[in-house]
């Protein structure tokens, strides 16, 4: 790892909104737990970093999430999306070799493990915005059909299902308390994205045909 990439790897952050999911793992005593899920989301964010390194676009921020991370790239909606989708699979492909891993390891850390890498690549894999899920649809869209009745249409269904997801969640509380925060916390984003949506589709498709 190269000194730009360690530069990265101490500017990782944790995101607020995971503190208490990890105070309440730590509170209950599963410590080792909490370690696991810790090191597995770090090494999905490593996998983006370093697709990022790869397309040569630099990556200036990380932020730990609950499903997974956000990284803040120098250029942001200005990327090519051929790139776009290359760094959406970095972290998804880390999680796999985070999988095919296991079977080296001791039976007892290995089957915790597993099922973190399962539940981070199932979540992570759902093809809602701002998921990797949700950007390799997005990135897709823009490299074989760029329009922009197309992206909100696609913002319009990860809208309606992630509402949906937050009404469900509130009904089943308490038992859905995290899955109604993380819920929330994705509406939030996708109502940010669907806000700015043609501004940014507009200012992508001028850059890009500047540059081609």
């Amino acid at each position: 790892m190269d000194e730009r990439a360690y530069a990265i790897m101490m500017r990782m952050t944790i995101h607020p909104l995971f503190l208490p999911i990890l105070f309440s793992i730590v509170l209950y005593g599963n410590i080792s737990y909490y370690a696991l899920i810790l090191s597995s989301l770090i090494i999905h964010e490593i996998g983006h970093i370093l697709a990022a390194f790869l397309c040569k676009v630099k990556v200036e921020k990380c932020v730990i999430m609950p499903y997974g991370g956000e990284i803040q790239l120098k250029g942001g909606n200005s990327i090519a999306p051929k790139k776009q989708l290359i760094i959406a699979l970095g972290g998804p492909v880390a999680t796999l070799c985070c999988i095919a891993a296991t079977q080296f390891l001791d039976p007892l850390l290995a089957d915790p493990m597993l099922k973190i890498q399962f539940i981070l690549l199932a979540i992570n894999m759902i093809p809602i915005w701002p998921l990797d899920g949700g950007r390799i649809i997005m990135s897709l869209i823009h490299i074989f059909y760029p329009r922009v009745r197309i992206v909100e249409f696609y913002l319009s269904i990860s809208l309606i299902l992630i509402t949906a997801t937050v009404f469900i969640t509130f009904i089943l509380l308490p038992k859905s308390l995290f899955l109604l925060v993380l819920s929330i916390f994705l509406l939030i984003q996708i109502i940010n994205e669907w806000r700015y949506r043609k501004y940014r589709f507009a200012f992508e498709k001028h850059v890009i045909k500047r540059l081609t």
